[in-house]
């Protein structure tokens, strides 16, 4: 008996299988006529649409397109307005930013401008004030400006004039408020002046009111000591202190401070006098130039008016 073997068959093997698009033809030509009958049915319907209208007397198709083609162009136009708006925003921010910039340059300027005006108005009344008191004086003075102060505790300042403006050692400074000090150094165009509040200064004193006579001499930290006053006399908080012309340096009358602090001592009384000058913030000056001895004798009473 003849055995088959099963891994062999008796059919001789079959071709491949047809490729896909080979598949897909065949399927079509199988279908044809299907085909052309929905391509036939796509034809009519587009036919009838172009020709057939909706109730707003537009054509059907229009209708149909309008309605595929609306969500991708709302989205569109929502991008674009987006992109728009985003772009209006960022030039408006360039553009706040940039008038931000603009007001605080033109209110930096109006600031350094009122200053301005304002320390020029400062310097004026200064000047008046200046103008005015040597108009006073029956003294022959000199304006100056300070141009610098000694460091630490300011015992000195500078003035802007010096030996070619006719000016020498000892000679008193002074400002509408008060005794500021004397030249101790000259030099070609500037001088050096020692203010009464250092230690080494010494000004003819005298109370104005009784006309007691004292010594004022520089006690450190912007105040005088008035020395020489005995227990016995009247002294008062608030009392004006004034030259008294003794040391032939500061004509008599000139306002040198006002009494801030008095106690009694072993002999003599501890009186504290405070400048009538602002002696840390001086910018202009009068330099009382050498009087002759009839100035010095009508300069009494007017000093002080």
């Amino acid at each position: 008996m003849l055995r088959v073997n099963p891994l062999e068959t008796t059919e001789p093997h079959s071709p491949r299988a047809k490729e896909g698009p080979q598949v897909i033809q065949a399927f079509i030509v199988r279908h044809a006529p299907f085909f052309i009958l929905v391509a036939v049915l796509l034809a009519q319907l587009l036919f009838l649409a172009l020709q057939v209208t909706s109730k707003h007397n537009v054509p059907l198709i229009k209708v149909w397109a309008v309605a595929a083609f609306d969500p991708f162009e709302r989205s569109f136009r929502g991008l674009a307005d987006g992109a728009s708006g985003a772009w209006y925003s960022y030039h408006d921010l360039r553009q706040a930013e940039r008038e931000n910039r603009e007001l605080k340059q033109q209110l930096a300027e109006a600031r350094a401008r009122i200053l301005q005006l304002s320390q020029d108005g400062a310097q004026n009344e200064r000047l008046r004030a200046l103008l005015g008191l040597q108009q006073r004086l029956p003294l022959r003075t000199l304006g100056a400006t300070v141009i610098a102060a000694s460091p630490g505790s300011g015992s000195a300042i500078y003035i802007d004039k010096g030996e070619k403006d006719g000016l020498r050692t000892d000679l008193p400074v002074i400002t509408p408020e008060g005794v500021v000090g004397k030249i101790i150094a000259v030099f070609s165009h500037t001088a050096q002046v020692l203010i009464i509040t250092d230690g080494s200064s010494g000004v003819g004193s005298m109370l104005e009111k009784s006309g007691v006579q004292g010594v004022l001499k520089g006690g450190g930290d912007g105040v005088c000591q008035l020395d020489y006053i005995m227990n016995g006399e009247k002294v008062e908080v608030g009392d004006a202190v004034v030259t008294s012309g003794l040391d032939q340096i500061y004509p008599k009358g000139l306002l040198v401070g006002t009494v801030v602090k008095v106690s009694q001592g072993n002999i003599y009384k501890n009186i504290t006098v405070k400048p009538a000058a602002a002696l840390d913030r001086l910018e202009d000056v009068l330099v009382v130039l050498n009087p002759s001895q009839s100035e010095k004798a009508g300069s009494d009473a007017q000093a002080r008016r």
